[in-house]
């Protein structure tokens, strides 16, 4: 299949002598999501979900009772911040913002801030492979930055069949590699860190009409991931539900 996506602005097919992989999916369970929620980073971690969520005036970071949407602890931004992805390191979880530059780092367990760092480009999506944060900021570049002091250590383009892959949004780390939502679309795609080709990617066409959305911007955005159970979650911008999936072979 040659699948086009959005590269510099315009849809071109991508190809390539070794198409990516592709996927589909089936709906495994079907959980309570705020509706409200602009979701910009999803993380699964302990046993509970942790949300960092944008916009100017309704960004927050959220520990979250996966099994009845519970809030269980919350942290505000000002209303000049709109916040973006998220992860944790440790004891510490990392909160992008959009264009502010500025990377809050708060307490895990009392979401106290313990600091910020500066970054230079615009906070899209993070993730952690156990050695660097990897950051994206909507280009076709991912920065492996150091935890410390958020100093880039490398840079990877992302491209699919050849060409370079702009948009990607959330990120997460998944047994070795980076998955992330590409920004509005309906895709997952599955990224080597080492050279930034997409060896897969995931078609999640239709999930949406399983939820019900809270407003023109309800798009596709949030990966999760539970490394001890395997289990996958995916969820939305406005989505009333969050899901998991297994991946299917068409």
């Amino acid at each position: 299949m040659l699948l086009a996506f959005v590269v510099g602005g315009s849809m071109i097919p991508a190809i390539s002598q070794e198409v990516p992989k592709e996927y589909g999916y089936r709906i495994i369970n079907t959980y309570p999501h705020d509706i409200n929620a602009f979701t910009q980073g999803l993380i699964y971690h302990e046993g509970y979900l942790f949300e960092g969520t944008g916009k100017n005036g309704l960004s927050t970071l959220k520990k979250i009772n996966l099994e009845d949407n519970e809030i269980l602890m919350t942290q505000r931004l000002s209303r000049r911040y709109f916040g973006e992805g998220i992860e944790v390191v440790g004891d510490s979880i990392y909160q992008l913002t959009w264009t502010s530059n500025i990377v809050f780092v708060w307490d895990k367990n009392s979401f106290e801030q313990l600091g910020t760092h500066y970054n230079s480009t615009q906070g899209w999506g993070l993730a952690y492979d156990g050695k660097h944060l990897i950051l994206s900021d909507g280009t076709a570049t991912l920065q492996f930055l150091d935890t410390e002091n958020f100093v880039p250590q490398k840079r990877v383009t992302v491209t699919f069949g050849g060409n370079p892959l702009t948009s990607i949004n959330e990120l997460e780390f998944i047994n070795g590699e980076v998955w992330a939502n590409v920004w509005q679309t309906d895709f997952i795609v599955r990224i080597n860190p080492d050279d930034g080709v997409v060896t897969s990617f995931i078609d999640l066409t239709g999930l949406s009409n399983e939820t019900q959305l809270g407003s023109r911007e309800a798009v596709l955005n949030g990966i999760a991931w539970d490394a001890e159970n395997e289990r996958l979650f995916v969820t939305g911008k406005h989505w009333s539900n969050l899901f998991e999936i297994e991946l299917v072979e068409p």
